[in-house]
């Protein structure tokens, strides 16, 4: 369906006054988007249309959640989810920041559990991007976290994701190298444990601190004696 600009703009400029009158905390924004809206009462898939117009449309960090709330929603409707694909993947372009960064995490990892063989293709495109965003989207849709998922992809398919950023300079992306091997540790620990030891000296001081906080004491220890001096 085609919309017009006209249209779009009204519902952009309708979603950022009331933006504007809510509190800019998460608890109020989230009781914000389940109000209505004058353009609730159209199909989810032009309400997408919508959303995506906003998204891309507005440097408003809590207006573009508003968008991100509306995915949101939809979370558990795969079929939503799959037919969103194509459109959404592509709000990563205006991923500027953590918070939309990981927002967006938590709705393509669960599309990566419904069509892994189309979201995978596109995550590696990321991992090998020079945006940081991008590289942190790679990693982080990978497991989000792993306990809210149904299917994870084979340890031999998550690993060279994070082999392939090892020795990236920004802190995000180690933060994220830290997140993935954390929630891999969960899923596959003695993989996860032996990755560790054979790379303890490449695996930098900021993700070896979120790798390790669910590893006992004692292996902890023996990580960071076999780890100094880190290169």
């Amino acid at each position: 369906m085609i919309m017009k600009k006209d249209f779009l703009r009204n519902c952009l400029d309708e979603v950022r006054d009331k933006v504007e009158i809510t509190d800019k905390i998460a608890p109020a924004q989230r009781k914000l988007s389940k109000q209505k809206f004058s353009f609730s009462s159209h199909t989810v898939s032009e309400q997408l249309i919508i959303w995506d117009y906003i998204w891309h449309n507005s440097k408003d960090f809590w207006v573009c959640m508003q968008s991100f709330f509306f995915l949101e929603k939809y979370i558990k409707d795969k079929e939503f989810l799959i037919d969103a694909w194509d459109t959404i993947k592509v709000w990563q372009v205006n991923v500027d920041n953590w918070g939309k960064c990981d927002a967006l995490a938590k709705i393509y990892t669960k599309i990566l559990e419904l069509i892994p063989d189309r979201v995978i293709p596109q995550l590696n495109a990321w991992n090998k991007s020079s945006n940081v965003w991008d590289k942190r989207q790679s990693l982080v849709s990978l497991l989000y976290f792993s306990r809210t998922k149904q299917a994870v992809l084979p340890y031999e398919v998550i690993i060279p994701f994070v082999t392939n950023l090892l020795g990236d300079k920004e802190y995000y992306v180690q933060k994220a190298i830290g997140w993935t091997l954390k929630e891999l540790y969960s899923v596959y620990p003695d993989e996860t444990k032996e990755y560790m030891e054979r790379n303890v000296k490449e695996i930098s001081p900021i993700a070896f601190s979120a790798a390790t906080e669910r590893y006992e004491k004692a292996d902890k220890e023996k990580l960071k004696r076999n780890r100094k001096p880190y290169r």
